[in-house]
Parts: structure tokens; sequence; C-alpha cells
């Protein structure tokens, strides 16, 4: 599929105009700079992980320690989104930024935050702009995938009745 996916690229290359040539070139550079920067952020995560536990302070009542861990594994989830958001774009030709993709990653990034966060040393304030913030962009991604979904033919309730006696899970038929 890959190798699909290439001789695409390679055939449609002659295609492109100097300015989609140069968009492409773009997109395979930060693809290669965020693959660096996911490889250092999950090694690094690794030996703090390994360090962690070597020195036994991995400790279920101290939330500072999972805090700092789950921080830096959304931080490496973060980065892939990006990452994949970015290939979608080089092997699937659709526009450059891709709104959903761009509303999800803020949102995991508003994740990482709410996770990294000590509610005992912040604003009141704090939380309710970023509480704030996260429903302003939950409600963006909604009305974006709203979007998106209606220009989709819908089936009847009679054929989703059908698919699922035949034993087709809701989740299949909701994602197709």
């Amino acid at each position: 599929m890959k190798r699909l996916a290439n001789i695409d690229i390679q055939n449609r290359w002659g295609t492109f105009s100097i300015y989609e040539k140069f968009e492409h070139l773009i997109i395979t550079l930060l693809t290669a700079i965020i693959a660096a920067i996911v490889g250092a952020a999950t090694w690094q995560l690794i030996l703090h992980t390994f360090d962690l536990v070597r020195s036994h302070l991995v400790d279920p009542r101290d939330s500072q320690v999972f805090q700092t861990v789950f921080g830096m594994v959304l931080t490496v989830l973060i980065a892939m989104e990006f990452k994949h958001s970015l290939l979608v774009v080089l092997h699937q030709q659709r526009d450059i930024v891709q709104i959903r993709s761009v509303v999800l990653i803020a949102l995991l990034a508003m994740v990482r935050k709410f996770i990294i966060l000590d509610i005992y040393q912040t604003q009141p304030a704090v939380v309710f702009a970023l509480a704030a913030a996260s429903l302003s962009l939950g409600i963006v991604f909604w009305l974006v995938r709203d979007q998106d979904e209606s220009g989709r033919p819908t089936e009847s309730a009679s054929e989703t009745e059908t698919r699922v006696d035949r034993g087709i899970p809701m989740d299949a038929i909701r994602g197709q």
C-alpha cells in the first residue's frame, strides 16, 4: 500500500505546479522534523520512566509522578497526531489545513494541560478559562463533525437494523 502511494505521488509530481511542489517538500520536511521530535520525546519518556522505576519513586499515592509521566505521554501523542495530519495532506492531496485535525490537536493539548495542572496552586479563573476553552473547542469539533457527515448519504433506520441483525457492530456502522 505504501509503495502504491509513492508511485501515485511520483506520477502526480509532474502535474504539480511550482507552488504545489514547494508545499509538498515543506510538508515532507515538517513530517521528518516531527518524526525526529516524536522519537526524541519517546526516548526521554522511556528513560524518565526507567529512572522512576529504578529509583522506586513510582508511588501510587504521589500524583505528581503520574502527572509528569502522563503529561509526557500526551506530548508524544499530540506530536504524533500532528504528524499524522501532515501525512494525510501529503498522501491524499487534501487541503493544507484540516480544521478537524487542528481542533483535535488543540483538545489533546487542553487535556494534557488539565492532567499536568496543579489544582491546589492554580487560580480558579485559570481553571474556568481552560474549561471554557475546552468547551468551545468541543463545540467547534462537534459542529465540524456534523458538517463533514452531512455530505454523506445517510441510510434509513431499517437498513441500519438489518446491518445490526447481521452482526455488524454499531461502531462499525457509525464509522462508515
